[in-house]
């Protein structure tokens, strides 16, 4: 749970997605959870606004936590994008999380003052305050000195650098981190010829990207993007199947590294 908010999220936050049928198949599968934009993308997200309308439709909005991302960063417009994106799903009634998207350091500080006094007054039925990071410099300081509730950091097999300059400053902190880009990297089994790889070579799955991103232990969740229900059995088989080994992962990046040309 996000302390003192009284929030209980699930582990997976479901965001982007065209299939509107993959919210109410979340919800069902235990996620309760849901990530949407009220600017930038907006067109990307219609399946999940409808998934939402529909979801509502049928479950009480208390079991559902929905986080709102606000991309534009001028403090004067840390509100109306909120206001639109409730007039636009109808039952949403309330937005649980609001998020300062693709903060850096230079934006992040500014925006954070009128997202705090919305958080303090209940405006738009707001109980934290969450942002989504490119900058892992920015995302260490806003952790460790608990500026938000909740941090989204980019984190996968191709760039694995936050191991070394975000994950071991980050175990003392007050909020959440949930990771997003968790696929990033994966090699598809159809390039394996021009890579000059073995056919006995171990070729990883999209489930093993969510196993190698869930072993790391400072992050408490992940942000997904699934196109179908049937792509949140993903999830489910990364839960099954458990973290990578230390070896395996280390796999995973050098293939990505292959992939790359680096």
């Amino acid at each position: 749970p996000l302390r003192a908010t009284g929030l209980s999220l699930s582990p997976f936050c479901v965001g982007m997605t065209s299939d509107p049928a993959v919210i109410g198949a979340a919800y069902d599968a235990g996620i309760n959870f849901f990530f949407v934009t009220c600017d930038m993308h907006w067109p990307l997200y219609v399946g999940t606004r409808l998934g939402l309308a529909d979801l509502f439709r049928r479950v009480d909005r208390d079991s559902v936590v929905v986080a709102g991302v606000v991309y534009v960063t001028q403090p004067e417009f840390q509100t109306m994008p909120f206001e639109e994106l409730i007039n636009a799903v109808p039952g949403l009634q309330r937005i649980d999380v609001l998020v300062a998207g693709g903060a850096y350091g230079a934006n992040l500080l500014p925006r954070l003052p009128p997202l705090r006094e919305h958080v303090a007054t209940g405006k738009f039925g707001a109980r934290a305050l969450a942002a989504s990071f490119h900058d892992r410099v920015a995302a260490r300081e806003a952790i460790t000195h608990d500026l938000v509730d909740l941090a989204y950091v980019r984190f996968n097999a191709a760039h694995p650098k936050a191991t070394l300059d975000l994950f071991p400053h980050i175990e003392q902190r007050r909020g959440l981190v949930y990771n997003f880009k968790s696929t990033g990297g994966h090699v598809s089994s159809a390039r394996w010829p021009t890579l000059g790889l073995r056919a006995d070579d171990w070729c990883p799955d999209v489930v093993d990207h969510y196993r190698y991103v869930l072993s790391r232990r400072a992050l408490d969740g992940i942000l997904c993007s699934p196109e179908s229900p049937a792509e949140l059995d993903g999830l489910a088989q990364a839960l099954e199947r458990g973290p990578l080994t230390e070896g395996d992962a280390e796999y995973l990046e050098n293939l990505c590294l292959v992939d790359s040309g680096a």
